[in-house]
């Protein structure tokens, strides 16, 4: 137990040693957290009493990161409401197909013209097409973007990819494992994560009366411990019937944020967000190893490429299909750009099945890079997009409406 509490201790020293230069420099922490929990973990040297391999706290960072999701997801819920995403739904699922058919079309192409077997490349597929959820969320929130026109069809997207998400894994990983998964099996998988999403959405906008009174709490200490029971035991539920435990904390703020109590909800809540949200990034770092990252780097920054203009362009239909603006359609794809948590899970699904060790340092490397340029293009989208419209005169195909509108 002194081991372990010491240990908590020094990485929580280190996140904010990193938290402290970000904030000197002006500067996204996220990139900081994830570079310090890269130079410490099982590679790191052991100094005296301070032990940097975090041997005996290691389980219990990545629980402490795995709650910083759940708050960043909820809290971004809690932003919005299901009104709002109701009447995008059609946009949501244009650009949700949009985004998902160019990413993996891609993701599809580029290990085919690099020569890798069939398995390989559903792999690497896999790590390139979705976006991290967990790091997009904590961008909107520190750039303070949640309530721009463009979010919400940010967020369709997200909740659209937790539902590829789920299909692909569960059919990839039948084929990569060598278990059988039929096509009954495939669809039940749809259907259950799209009835599970449907029925917050229904609690949302029948409910709120019904919610209003039993969250009608005085007492802080207790509404606190209502909400995250609630919180935790959704998210929990989620896992069990195979739907992100993320997006059923995303899901359970978009039910909240339909209350009286939403912005009660969000000022108790924004301390836990930003204290685990760190945890979260830094645990991340933990789990990549940098002297193993050296034989993927062309490779990588291939990828890395392709995912940047992809991304682009999957931003720029799917705004203008949604009726965006060209500046506003630029931000989606600059947004979501970030690869994360399910990319590191398709890494180790090939790693499972045996397959070719180069997958492991990729996926690392891939998502160590767009972990930390994602967040800068989206804090520089304005200069981007102004580049942009230098170069290609977007703003001239704007429809008249479209203009008076911005």
């Amino acid at each position: 137990m002194d081991h372990l509490v010491f240990e908590v201790g020094t990485a929580l020293v280190l996140v904010a040693i990193a938290a402290l230069i970000a904030n000197r420099l002006n500067f996204s922490i996220i990139p900081f957290l994830i570079l310090a929990g890269m130079i410490v973990g099982p590679h790191a040297p052991h100094f005296w009493i301070i032990n940097l391999k975090f041997i005996h706290s290691a389980e219990l960072i990545e629980f402490l990161g795995r709650i910083g999701i759940l708050f960043l997801l909820f809290y971004l819920g809690l932003e919005f409401s299901t009104s709002k995403l109701i009447r995008s739904g059609k946009s949501i699922i244009v650009g949700g197909s949009v985004y998902i058919g160019i990413n993996l079309t891609l993701g599809l192409l580029y290990p085919v013209l690099l020569g890798f077997p069939l398995k390989e490349t559903l792999i690497i597929a896999g790590i390139i097409t979705v976006s991290s959820s967990a790091i997009v969320a904590k961008v909107l929130v520190d750039l303070r973007r949640t309530g721009n026109s463009e979010t919400e069809l940010i967020l369709g997207i997200i909740m659209f990819e937790d539902i590829f998400l789920a299909v692909y894994l569960s059919a990839v990983s039948g084929l990569v494992l060598g278990k059988s998964q039929s096509l009954i099996g495939t669809l039940l998988s749809i259907l259950l994560s799209l009835g599970y999403m449907l029925l917050f959405f229904i609690i949302a906008r029948k409910a709120a009366p019904l919610l209003n009174k039993l969250l009608k709490i005085a007492s802080d200490e207790i509404f606190i411990i209502v909400i995250f029971a609630s919180l935790f035991f959704i998210a929990g539920f989620s896992e069990t019937i195979h739907v992100a435990e993320a997006i059923g904390a995303l899901l359970l703020g978009l039910v909240y944020s339909e209350t009286d109590q939403a912005q009660r909800m969000e000022h108790l809540v924004i301390p836990f967000r930003n204290f685990f949200g760190a945890i979260f990034f830094f645990s991340f770092g933990l789990s990549i190893d940098p002297t193993k990252l050296g034989g993927a780097v062309w490779m990588t920054l291939g990828a890395v490429l392709i995912t940047v203009i992809g991304n682009f362009v999957a931003g720029l239909v799917a705004g203008k299909l949604a009726g965006l603006s060209y500046k506003s359609s630029t931000n989606i794809g600059l947004t979501i750009v970030s690869r994360g948590e399910f990319s590191i899970i398709m890494a180790n699904l090939g790693i499972a099945g045996s397959l070719m060790p180069i997958l492991q340092p990729f996926s690392a490397l891939y998502v160590l890079i767009l972990a930390i340029i994602g967040p800068i293009l989206t804090k520089e989208s304005k200069l981007i997009f102004r580049v942009m419209n230098t170069l290609f005169r977007l703003q001239q195909n704007v429809p008249k409406k479209a203009r008076k509108g911005e």
